[in-house]
């Protein structure tokens, strides 16, 4: 069950941006803010609005992240060796729905969360329906065999829109996945900047 209850595209309209970079979001139209005040709510950001914008563009892109989960991913980056902003997307582009969605077996990051709460995927040949479950390098992800057809993820494959990173080595026809290494921020297919430095000195307030 998805815990973003009020429409995903108000995320793109409040930030400005569209996040994911689908074809669909109402920023391609309306690049002001939602609501009967949204065309006058644009201003001069201070330095924390800046900071606190960052951190709710990236923990927003993952889709269905709270503060309280997003916040433990973060502190699990501080108590690593190197750039805290680079850990940060590494651990969370290890997310079993983030490389679900990475991987093309589904349209948006909102459906790889429910398609792995559903069962549909195996991890080592092992079912796993945590979608925050964190892989390791090597692990062998795979949609089960009765859940090829569905039409979900017949649409998701034959998307143009994004192509599959260079770090998951992908089968089309087999549909598996594997994570050859962890990625840094250059190698992530944002669609727009993110910039992890700054959720860092956001938390470090």
């Amino acid at each position: 069950m998805t815990k973003r209850h009020s429409q995903k595209y108000k995320i793109d309209r409040r930030l400005g941006e569209n996040i994911w970079g689908r074809p669909k979001s109402p920023v391609n139209r309306r690049e002001y803010g939602p609501g009967q005040h949204g065309q006058r709510r644009k201003g001069k950001l201070s330095d924390f609005g800046i900071q606190l914008r960052a951190k709710q563009k990236l923990k927003g892109y993952y889709g269905n992240m709270t503060e309280k989960s997003f916040k433990r991913v973060y502190g699990e980056a501080t108590r690593q060796r190197g750039d805290t902003g680079e850990l940060l997307v590494g651990l969370l582009e290890r997310r079993l729905d983030a490389v679900v969605y990475r991987a093309k077996f589904v349209p948006t990051v909102f459906a790889a969360r429910q398609f792995v709460n559903h069962g549909h995927v195996l991890v080592n040949g092992k079912r796993v329906n945590i979608p925050s479950y964190r892989l390791n390098v090597g692990d062998v992800v795979e949609v089960r065999e009765k859940s090829k057809q569905i039409a979900l993820v017949l649409e998701a494959t034959q998307l143009a829109e994004r192509d599959v990173p260079d770090y998951l080595d992908y089968s089309h026809e087999k549909l598996t996945v594997v994570m050859t290494r962890v990625p840094t921020l250059t190698d992530i297919p944002y669609p727009v900047q993110m910039e992890p430095n700054l959720v860092v000195e956001f938390y470090s307030r």
